[in-house]
């Protein structure tokens, strides 16, 4: 199906039309998904689950306050969420069914499922009303959106007054022979580690890809006020490599 409007986006490295992307993003993660988790681990040398953990740190979930999740994927965010918070609830959206299902099978998906549910569902278009959740998070996932400025958008829609909004996502390094230096590694390194591990070189070139094609710092902090949010602010971990952005609903 060819896109009416015209319009394109990027694949990667690669042209297409703005309404073909979300299905080749979705056939990327469900290629991956059985393997995903172990990827991470193997790519970041673990160090995600850090990052993960200092997203918690200065998100300091409460008791009381309901999560939405998008990209969620298998689960890691919801579930140290809602670990931190004691009496709370979480909804994990994902537009992929393979991801959840993966996320399903979780020890802590068992444990925790009095207070969480999975939700398949398109972050440009969020199958919630108006001001349902407290806190709206998406790690690694944003980048993978047709249109970042309809994700937010819709992010702004589903929060409460008062609401936060947290992403955490690959960025840039502060100069330029570091990143030239990372980008080797992530252009030479992780598709090949795709193929032995999860036996799809593809998808991993398209995720590395993915990565520098998204804003800056700066840029990705101004479209998030552009959105409506307020008391932007954002937070540089392991140097720029990836990043934390936090914004308010107010």
């Amino acid at each position: 199906m060819s896109d009416e409007t015209g319009k394109t986006t990027h694949f990667g490295n690669r042209t297409v039309a703005e309404d073909e992307k979300a299905g080749l993003v979705h056939g990327v993660f469900s290629n991956v998904a059985s393997k995903y988790d172990v990827m991470n681990d193997v790519m970041s040398v673990g160090i995600h689950r850090l990052w993960k953990d200092a997203m918690m740190d200065w998100l300091a979930p409460r008791a009381g306050q309901r999560l939405l999740d998008v990209a969620g994927g298998t689960g890691d965010i919801a579930f140290r969420f809602l670990r931190r918070a004691g009496a709370a609830s979480a909804v994990v959206c994902d537009m992929t069914d393979s991801m959840l299902v993966e996320g399903q099978k979780r020890a802590d998906a068992e444990s925790l499922a009095s207070q969480l549910d999975w939700v398949m569902g398109d972050a440009m278009a969020l199958p919630f009303e108006d001001a349902e959740f407290d806190v709206y998070t998406i790690s690694f996932g944003i980048r993978n959106v047709t249109r970042i400025s309809d994700a937010l958008s819709e992010a702004y829609r589903v929060l409460k007054p008062g609401g936060r909004l947290m992403v955490l996502e690959f960025s840039q390094l502060p100069n330029a022979a570091m990143q030239a230096a990372y980008d080797a590694y992530s252009f030479n390194v992780i598709p090949r580690m795709g193929q032995v591990i999860a036996g799809d070189r593809d998808s991993y070139q398209y995720l590395v890809e993915s990565i520098r094609k998204f804003p800056d710092q700066e840029t990705f902090a101004r479209m998030i006020r552009e959105a409506g949010f307020e008391q932007v602010k954002y937070r540089n971990l392991s140097m720029g490599i990836a990043a934390l952005h936090s914004g308010w609903k107010l």
